[in-house]
């Protein structure tokens, strides 16, 4: 099975998991206890699930909706390596993937 690595804001935790092909990042951070909200629950309608992408991994990613897109321009910290876990489906070709929470999340959901 997969593995995938959350690193803390800070970067001195590392947390690695068994993800699941077919779940999102979103999905196994909650099912692992990591402190990712994602309160429009992957819906695109906020950016709380907002991750940063290990850039050995980010070019390895399908490209970002323009849903997606809008929605990180609402995203604290964004980086050029910046997604949203909601939309980051594990994969075989994604194992081992790690990706950074950021400091903080801004809620600022839309409603669709």
């Amino acid at each position: 099975m997969p593995k995938m690595v959350f690193v803390s804001a800070d970067g001195r935790e590392r947390k690695e998991v068994e993800a699941p092909n077919g779940l999102t990042v979103l999905e196994i951070a909650h099912r692992n206890k990591v402190d990712i909200e994602g309160a429009c629950e992957g819906s695109l309608a906020c950016s709380t699930c907002h991750v940063v992408v290990d850039p050995a991994f980010y070019e390895l990613l399908t490209a970002a909706s323009e849903e997606e897109e809008d929605m990180l321009d609402l995203a604290f910290g964004l980086t050029h390596t910046s997604r949203l876990g909601c939309q980051i489906v594990m994969s075989d070709d994604l194992d081992g993937l790690v990706v950074q929470l950021p400091a903080a999340t801004r809620n600022m959901q839309v409603d669709k």
